[in-house]
């Protein structure tokens, strides 16, 4: 299924940012149309699937609600919380309950490696309480566990991660585009995050192609 919400006949990042033809940002990006190029294909390909049987574009935007929230209370995170909930309010009010109690900062881990060891940072670690399971589902709150550990606590993303998926029903295919879509989400919203920060020091459109 599809939404007018995420499918536009736009670049997203430029969305985001309030990019416009001709100004500065634009001249930046367009140094990089590789870059640029590729995430909205990203994009494109996450939230405009051929097929998302595996993965259902309502639990995609479920997950990216929740993802970026999680993260930062920004335009990225309001894009993906407007866009889930066109699809679904009652789940999306839920998920984003759950994102602002499970929001850090991070990554955390622990190093094994030698000289690492001192390095290693513990911190919040989110696990979905009974009423958001009931409300969700083993499933959809599996997922969500999942994506805040891919996103604040990467190194313990272990086969033990992946067997709690599976036992909540997910396919092979299904967690390789889960961890697809965060690994996107926290460089998509990254990426917006610079670009607005840069916004106030930009060089001109002619400064910038001389």
């Amino acid at each position: 299924m599809t939404t007018p919400e995420l499918i536009e006949d736009i670049d997203v990042v430029d969305d985001l940012v309030g990019v416009h033809a001709g100004d500065p940002l634009d001249a930046l990006r367009r140094r990089r149309p590789v870059t640029r190029e590729q995430l909205q294909a990203s994009y494109d390909a996450l939230f405009a699937p051929i097929d998302d049987t595996a993965f259902p574009l309502e639990e995609r935007v479920l997950v990216a609600a929740f993802a970026t929230r999680s993260t930062a209370d920004d335009a990225t995170a309001a894009f993906y919380a407007d866009a889930s909930a066109a699809v679904d309010a009652r789940r999306t009010e839920i998920v984003l309950g759950e994102a602002s109690a499970a929001a850090t900062a991070g990554p955390f881990g622990a190093y094994r490696e030698d000289g690492l060891v001192a390095e290693s940072t513990d911190g919040r670690r989110y696990e979905p309480g009974i009423a958001a399971r009931d409300a969700l589902g083993e499933r959809l709150t599996a997922a969500l566990a999942h994506a805040h550990l891919l996103t604040f606590r990467p190194r313990e993303a272990d086969a033990a991660a992946q067997a709690r998926l599976v036992d909540a029903g997910w396919s092979a295919d299904g967690i390789v585009t889960l961890s697809q879509l965060v690994s996107f989400l926290a460089f998509q919203q990254r990426v917006a995050a610079g670009l607005r920060a840069l916004a106030p020091s930009v060089a001109t459109p002619e400064e910038v192609s001389a």
